[in-house]
């Protein structure tokens, strides 16, 4: 189980990125998602509150779609 958040500023395309507790590019202003056994899960989660969400190339590769 990994710990996950995604990040509340999004990026320029509009995407708010899942990031693992311990990727290199966690941001600063994030919401905690919680623990997942994989990021598909943890993206699930974090479109619930942002609808256009995507995991981070560098640490939820599987589920970085843009």
């Amino acid at each position: 189980m990994k710990t996950y958040y995604v990040n509340n500023k999004a990026q320029s395309n509009g995407d708010h990125e899942v990031h693992t507790s311990d990727c290199i590019y966690i941001p600063s202003d994030k919401k905690y998602l919680g623990q997942f056994s994989n990021c598909n899960d943890a993206v699930r989660e974090a479109k619930k509150t942002y609808t256009k969400s995507n995991g981070c190339y560098t640490c939820s590769n599987a589920c970085h779609t843009s």
